[in-house]
This record gives structure tokens, sequence and C-alpha cells, in this order.
């Protein structure tokens, strides 16, 4: 039986904070270990913990790949993860059809956030021939986010077309207004 509340056709509501909840804790953890990771990176604290791979977080956090923009990118992934925490905590149980908009907005944060540590992942072995414990951490996380974000924005997106289809304004739908 669906759960009340859920978009036509689910069994479940993607916008509960029973579904919710555990991506926003994902957030938040992630935030933590990029934060420390990024204080690494500034100089603010002069070593980092790796219990498995001897240097590899040194080499790895001092690549010439985590400093390629202006700012590291353990501190763009603190930003990123925070932004995730943020979007997913905005609005309530329905907002996938009366916030499309945030929900559109937190499924293109958590995405891109996982793709991104797919790729340094895949970079730690090929090009620097070292692991780092809390990057691979924070990627776990971040790929762990996706799925149950996407399941939010798809019932969103297909809400609006549903909208679409009943002759309301897309802009209207997308935006919330008139549920």
């Amino acid at each position: 039986m669906a759960e009340r509340g859920s978009p036509p056709g689910w069994d479940f509501n993607p916008s509960s904070w029973s579904q919710r909840l555990p991506i926003i804790g994902l957030a938040l953890l992630g935030f933590g270990i990029a934060t420390y990771l990024a204080l690494f990176q500034l100089g603010i604290i002069t070593t980092v913990w790796e219990p498995f791979f001897g240097d590899g977080s040194r080499v790895i956090l001092t690549s010439r790949i985590s400093h390629i923009l202006p700012i590291p990118d353990a501190a763009l992934g603190a930003l990123g993860y925070l932004a995730d925490a943020v979007t997913g905590a905005i609005g309530g149980r329905a907002r996938w059809r009366t916030m499309p908009w945030i929900v559109i907005i937190f499924g293109l944060a958590v995405g891109p956030l996982g793709a991104v540590s797919i790729m340094l992942v895949i970079f730690q072995p090929v090009l620097f021939d070292a692991w780092c414990t809390l990057c691979l951490a924070s990627a776990v996380i971040s790929v762990a986010m996706i799925g149950p974000a996407m399941d939010e924005v798809l019932a969103s997106l297909q809400h609006i077309r549903w909208a679409q289809l009943r002759g309301r304004s897309l802009w209207h739908a997308f935006w919330g207004v008139g549920v």
C-alpha cells in the first residue's frame, strides 16, 4: 500500500523525513570529514590521520590536483556537503510537489559531488600511486547519497511533467505555485 503523501504510482514518499534524514546525516558526516581534510590542506593542522596507507593521505591531499583551483578540493567538498545538508533539510514531506525547485537544487548538489568523488578516487592510484582513507570514506558517503536523492528528484520531475500534461504552467509547477 502506498505511503500517505506519496507521488502517484509510488509506494513510498521520497520527501518523507525517514528518507531524507539519512541523507542529511551522511552529508553532515561528509562535511566533518571534508572540513578536517581542508584544515590540513590549508595548513591549519599539520598532520592528517591515515591508518592504512602510510603517507598516502599526505600525498593525495598535497597533490597538484587537490590545489588546481584557488581553494583546496576538500574545502570545496565541505561546501558541497553543507549545500547537500541544507537543501535536504528545507521543506516538508510534500516538497516533491510543493517545492520542486529545492528538490532539483538538492539533486544538483548531491549528484555532481558524487561524480567528482568517483573521479578523485580513480585519480588516487592512477596518478599518484597512493590512497587516502578519509578521501575514500568521503567518496563512499557521496555515492551513498545519490540514489535516495535522485528518487526525490524523479518524483519532482514527474510531478512537473504531470502538471504540464494537465495544462498547468511548467513554471508554476516548478515553483510549487497553486499546488
